[in-house]
């Protein structure tokens, strides 16, 4: 007759076999409660569920890629008027004009930007005709031709005549340009008008006359069909005098002229920018 103290012992070693057989059972072959075979079923079961799921996806793409145009994006109606940018691409400028270190991030900002209108690159394209549209048809792929837009057009914003762009006189240039759109061709004639929100005006020059955007840079045809495309752009030149620096000027830009709209009040970007300047002396 076994003594008291021998039956935890046996009850431990009993637990213990129990636990070890839900793990692997030598009796039957199964481990963590499954025989061989039914390992393989399962997993057989989720490689052939998991390839199918795959499959599915790559069919779903690739019938997606069939739909779209390599040149033309297949939606385009979120984006039927195109934003007004400004650069430098600061909506904030304060500079003192006798500190040329103050100002030079600027300068620096717009002769990088205009590298692209240098005259010597744009001769590489077509000398267009002004005043309509540059509408091209083409084989499938083939590139289409640039109209020039020439870096001395911007005149006394060009950087060419005056290296720091008026900035050190105190009468600063601004470049402003249209977002890029595919097959946009606005009606009118697209120009830029800038105004001070104060109660006095400030004088200003624009660049090339009377800030227009010609429409012989229009439509663009995307960036695979017209990689050598650059935007027109407008140069507007602040006549600030004395009475002007020191204080906090507001400029709000605006294409006008046009079916474009400017007057968004969710979008204060479309057709417009605002953009604060600061002239120390």
């Amino acid at each position: 007759m076994a003594s008291n103290e021998d039956k935890p012992a046996a009850k431990e070693d009993e637990n213990a076999g129990s636990w070890k057989d839900s793990i692997f059972n030598p009796r039957t072959g199964e481990f963590c409660g499954r025989t061989a075979k039914s390992w393989g079923l399962i997993l057989l079961f989720y490689l052939v569920f998991y390839a199918f799921l795959a499959g599915m996806f790559v069919l779903t793409i690739w019938v997606m890629l069939l739909t779209l145009d390599d040149y033309v994006p297949k939606y385009r109606d979120r984006v039927p008027h195109p934003g007004l940018v400004i650069r430098p691409k600061q909506l904030d400028m304060l500079f003192n004009r006798s500190q040329p270190l103050q100002f030079a991030p600027y300068v620096q900002t717009l002769e990088s930007f205009l590298q692209h209108y240098n005259d010597t690159e744009q001769e590489r394209n077509v000398a267009c005709a002004a005043g309509g549209y540059f509408e091209q048809e083409g084989e499938v792929g083939e590139q289409r031709k640039v109209c020039q837009f020439k870096r001395s057009d911007l005149s006394l914003c060009s950087g060419l005549s005056d290296s720091t762009f008026g900035y050190t006189e105190g009468r600063p240039c601004v470049l402003l340009k249209m977002n890029r759109i595919i097959g946009l061709k606005p009606r009118g004639d697209p120009y830029v008008n800038c105004t001070a929100k104060r109660d006095t005006p400030i004088q200003m020059q624009y660049f090339p006359s009377e800030g227009r955007f010609d429409k012989m840079y229009f439509p663009y045809y995307g960036n695979k069909l017209h990689e050598r495309y650059v935007q027109p752009l407008v140069a507007v030149k602040l006549l600030l005098n004395k009475d002007d620096y020191n204080t906090e000027l507001t400029i709000e830009c605006r294409i006008e002229g046009s079916d474009l709209r400017n007057n968004d009040d969710r979008d204060k970007f479309l057709g417009r920018v605002t953009f604060r300047i600061t002239v120390k002396e």
